[in-house]
């Protein structure tokens, strides 16, 4: 006997809303019946009703069943299949159109493909349905509901295949009916919107509805679907909705859209759209959902189908030698290692076969644990290592193969012994532990040794789980499981929170791994409009760069091709230029400003204090980044300069010209030393390294000042030393030397004129002057001398920077005893000062006061310290700006003696002038001591005065600013290194007086060790050099 279930479709005219349209209704038969009547089975059932109210408009059969001896065996007729019901009750068994057996005996009827079943809300205004609220066993509630449903079925029931209609529930918010609408063909869903409009007229309500059945899902005809294959999904309809589809997907209970990605292909036409995956995972296992959505006024319908898709996974997979290096103990011919072939977390069943190679037995499978094995080795040392070989099998029968070399430690072989966590080792092969609560692993070297094997420092790779998380999420940012955007906003929030913490990200690979975020999310993304989206890029960027990750940054593991602040900065210009946001807040590391400027005007914008701008005809879009500390990890293969600034980038939304020009005002990280040049630089990514083509330091005057003709990554580099003047060493130490000579010399000569020169009062004073002057000079010139020398200690160079300061003050001031002695005489005439007098004034003046400023100033720069009093690198006085350090306790002094000198010269010369010249009231001899002493005043003073003028000037300019600054260090070097040779030449050898008493000494002393025969000659000699 057969079993038939009979669709028959009738017209009841008693269910009429408008009085025009007919109300249908769906009425099932179930028949036993021999096979032969199956064949005219319609024909007959369509005389079985008449009645002038009812008419049959069609009659199928849907579902024909057999027993059989497990149960009920059953098939869907064409068109027909088993409903979503009866396939989740049968755990997917019972599907499509597939053939059934149902071993509880009860048969099931099919469905037809084009049953449309419609679930919805209509929520209810105003008070007339309120009794619908009330317990469901009143009979006021009981009249309302029949009242709404006699309502809903007039309306639906006027659409051709209507089946049934059902309120399931009533929820509070205003008055919310849940209700079922099942039928059994395709509905258009014109009538439908239209019926639905009519509804919501009537009751003056809002309605929300999902369809199935409108649209059918087509899956992959094979399940699971193979790890290697592409699966199409496609969805179908009847009539053209007028609306985009979206396609959904629910895994693990979080539902992603589905956009085009790298591993999805959304098409979409006008009665079809279908989804192509490439390369699939586990991501896209789940429950898929095609929908269309309808809008109109209060009216919302959602058509949706859904399909479940299973894969057969082929996942990585390790093996895994226990132990790593097996050990054969002398005395022992065989070693039992276990393998075993470990697999990424995946829930899937895979065969496992095993194979062995150079191996004595096995391997022999493990059980219950089918993914482990047992193998034989001989601890005989033989060139062929043993090899095991794992092949994974997934359930579409595809393959993966691992394989592992099994390193035996043979009796002669050097190892590692077991130390902490690390086994035993050969040496020359490398220890791997997984790391604990992290993912990666440690590595650690067994290097061969003159007898042993000896560890090598531990190599980590592992990464916080978190990091890892988020690099796992950027990585899929772009298959086509949500939108780009959100899944962008997603990462760049996650990882925002989880870099917000330095010590999650404290070591070189976790580091390594935070860059490798933004490297991916800048290939992957192709814009950024969001505000909140820019603002988490950037507090993650920022947060990357910490100071307390220094040595993170920096450590010996970044060592690679490309470093990681090149990676750094790459990725974010990438991500910069692709950011369509101006409105940002300020970073603690990095800072961003962007500016809209028109044709022909200057853009300016200002990152940590640095200002940017930017001159182009046409500069549209210019943002500006600001990055702090990452120029300490950039590499900067110049060994002699040394960052000194932050990171600037300058990007632009269009491309520019040649003549564009940046001006970037850099505020310096550490003051600029004197003497010490600076570069601009710009990051060249082709190079790898800072360059200064096309970008200008604008010297000392502006020294924060570059200028460049391009955009990228801008930074200042500042020399590790000073500028250094070829040869200007070898000038003062010959100049020091010659000095030096001169001084002794002149000293001599004048221990051997002495007596024979100094006759006046005037004459003594001149000549005490002059001893003291060239024993002042010739003590610094000695201290000169020896702070040359590059091992001098601290202490030395704090006592030759006392002495120096010292005795050249002392010898100004005695020159200032000389002027002042010349100007008394010449004002005061009728006052003579003795000799005694003179001298004790000259003591005072010539030694205490420059004592008193030598001790001031040492006291006042904190007891002499290096680099307040005095510095290292110059052993002599500091200067640190304009009327800024110790030097000026020098130059005052100096500068008030030259101009003192200088006043004191003008007046006597006037006084000279107009003074009446007679023998009475003066004496010949005083008069030519006056003139004596004049000539050497007016004579060393412009020596030692425009020395130390031009030294005034080295101390202001800067030996970045040019030529002429080489220059006058050269004409100081040269005045002030000779000036012992200058006192020698002017003061004595060009002095008539003096030069006649050595020449009388030199000529007795000749005569008295000469031969008679010379006499003649040296006469003529003496005679010529007096003329």
């Amino acid at each position: 006997m057969w079993t038939l279930f009979v669709l028959c479709i009738l017209g009841l005219n008693i269910c009429q809303t408008t009085g025009v349209d007919n109300s249908t209704q769906m009425y099932y038969f179930k028949m036993v019946v021999e096979k032969s009547v199956i064949a005219n089975i319609t024909a007959r059932l369509k005389t079985v009703v008449s009645s002038g109210n009812l008419k049959v408009d069609d009659l199928k059969m849907t579902t024909i069943c057999q027993s059989v001896p497990d149960g009920i065996r059953c098939s869907c007729l064409s068109d027909f299949r088993w409903s979503d019901t009866v396939c989740l009750e049968t755990d997917q068994k019972c599907c499509g159109d597939m053939n059934c057996t149902f071993t509880d005996k009860l048969a099931r009827r099919c469905i037809s493909n084009e049953t449309v079943a419609v679930s919805g809300s209509i929520t209810l205004r105003g008070m007339d349905h309120y009794d619908c609220l009330k317990e469901n066993t009143t009979e006021i509630f009981k009249q309302c509901n029949n009242n709404l449903l006699q309502e809903m079925k007039r309306v639906y029931s006027t659409l051709a295949g209507f089946d049934i209609l059902t309120i399931n529930q009533y929820r509070v918010g205003s008055v919310i009916a849940d209700f079922e609408v099942s039928f059994a063909h395709t509905v258009k869903q014109q009538e439908l919107m239209s019926k639905t409009q009519l509804l919501i007229s009537t009751l003056s309500a809002s309605v929300d509805l999902e369809t199935t059945g409108v649209v059918r899902l087509i899956m992959p005809p094979k399940s699971p679907v193979c790890y290697h294959d592409n699966p199409k999904l496609t969805c179908t309809l009847k009539e053209d909705l007028e609306t985009s589809p979206v396609w959904l997907l629910m895994r693990e209970g979080t539902v992603f859209e589905i956009f085009n990605g790298t591993e999805s292909e959304v098409t979409t036409e006008t009665l079809e759209t279908r989804v192509t995956l490439r390369n699939i995972s586990k991501l896209w296992e789940g429950k898929y959902t095609c929908k269309y959505v309808q809008q109109l006024s209060s009216i919302n319908i959602i058509h949706k189908a859904s399909g479940t898709m299973n894969i057969s996974l082929l996942p990585k997979a390790d093996l895994i030698i226990a132990p790593p290096f097996p050990h054969c103990i002398i005395g022992s011919n065989l070693l039992k290692v276990r393998v075993k072939c470990e697999l990424e977390h995946n829930t899937d069943v895979y065969d496992v076969e095993w194979t062995g190679l150079n191996i004595v037995a096995g391997p022999f499978q493990r059980s219950p644990d089918s993914h482990a094995s047992d193998v034989l080795v001989s601890c005989n040392e033989t060139k062929d290592i043993p090899q095991v070989t794992c092949t994974l099998k997934n359930r579409c029968k595809e393959e993966r193969t691992v394989s592992a070399s099994v390193n035996v430690i043979y009796g002669t072989n050097q190892y590692c012994a077991a130390e902490g966590d690390w086994e035993v080792t050969k040496a020359g092969f490398s220890a791997v532990v997984k790391c604990t609560n992290a993912t990666g692993h440690r590595e650690r070297e067994c290097k061969i040794g003159p007898t042993q094997g000896k560890w090598e420092p531990e190599v980590s790779t592992c990464v916080n789980r978190d990091v890892n998380n988020v690099l796992q999420k950027a990585n899929v940012v772009d298959i086509g499981l949500g939108s780009l955007d959100d899944n962008a906003a997603y990462v760049f929030s996650l990882f925002g929170n989880v870099t917000k913490n330095s010590a999650t990200i404290n070591t070189f690979a976790n580091l390594n791994t935070s860059v490798q975020v933004l490297s991916q999310m800048s290939r992957k993304i192709k814009s950024m409009n969001s505000e909140y989206t820019a603002d988490d890029f950037l507090e993650s960027s920022s947060n990357i760069l910490e100071k307390s990750l220094n040595e993170s940054w920096t450590s010996e593991a970044n060592k690679g091709t490309i470093s990681l602040a090149e990676s750094y900065l790459d990725s974010f210009e990438d991500l910069i230029q692709k950011t369509n946001v101006t409105r940002v807040p300020k970073k603690k590391n990095v800072e961003l400003a962007a500016s809209d400027c028109p044709r022909g005007s200057t853009c300016r914008n200002t990152v940590f204090d640095t200002d940017v701008k930017l001159v182009s005809p046409d500069p549209g879009s210019v943002k500006t980044a600001g990055f702090k500390e990452l120029e300490n990890y950039l590499p900067n293969k110049d060994d002699t300069y040394q960052p000194n600034s932050i990171v600037v980038s300058v990007t632009t939304e269009r491309k520019q010209s040649d003549s564009v020009q940046v001006q970037i005002k850099f505020s310096l990280n550490r003051p600029r030393p004197r003497n010490v040049n600076m570069r601009c630089v710009f990051w060249d990514r082709g190079a790898r390294s800072w360059s200064t083509e096309g970008c200008e330091w604008q010297g000392a005057s502006d020294e924060g000042l570059c200028v460049c003709r391009h955009l990228s990554s801008f930074a200042v580099l500042m020399s590790r030393s000073p500028v250094n003047i070829r040869g200007l060493t070898e000038v003062t130490l010959v100049g020091l030397s010659v000095s030096v000579v001169s001084l002794v010399l002149t000293l001599a000569i004048e221990v051997i004129v002495w007596s024979a020169v100094v006759k006046t009062d005037t004459s003594y004073l001149r000549h005490m002057a002059n001893v003291n002057i060239c024993l002042c000079l010739l003590v610094a010139d000695c201290c000169f001398l020896a702070s040359f020398n590059d091992n001098n200690k601290e202490t030395w160079c704090k006592i030759f920077v006392a002495l120096k300061h010292f005795s050249y003050l002392s010898m100004f001031f005695w020159m200032l005893c000389l002027s002042s002695m010349l100007l008394h005489q010449t004002v005061f005439t009728l006052h003579t000062m003795g000799r005694k007098t003179y001298l004790r004034f000259s003591l005072v003046l010539g030694y205490v006061c420059p004592l008193l400023i030598s001790v001031i100033t040492w006291f006042s720069y904190n007891n002499g310290a290096e680099g307040e009093y005095y510095s290292m690198e110059t052993c002599w006085l500091c200067y640190a700006g304009l009327m800024k350090g110790s030097i000026y306790a020098f130059v005052i002094p100096v500068g008030i003696i030259v101009f003192v000198n200088v006043f004191s010269m003008v007046v006597v010369i006037i006084k000279l002038l107009n003074r009446p010249m007679t023998p009475e009231k003066y004496n010949e001899r005083e008069k030519n001591a006056t003139i004596t002493v004049m000539r050497t005043v007016i004579l060393l003073t412009p020596i030692f005065g425009v020395t130390w003028v031009l030294g005034f000037a080295v101390m202001l300019l800067d030996l970045t600013s040019g030529p002429i600054v080489f220059i006058v260090h050269y004409a100081f070097n040269l005045l002030n290194t000779f000036q012992g040779l200058f006192i020698l030449v002017t003061t004595y050898l060009a002095d008539q007086q003096t030069r006649e008493a050595l020449l009388k000494h030199l000529k007795k002393h000749l005569k008295k060790h000469a031969p008679a025969s010379n006499t003649d000659s040296t006469t003529n000699l003496v005679s010529s050099w007096n003329k």
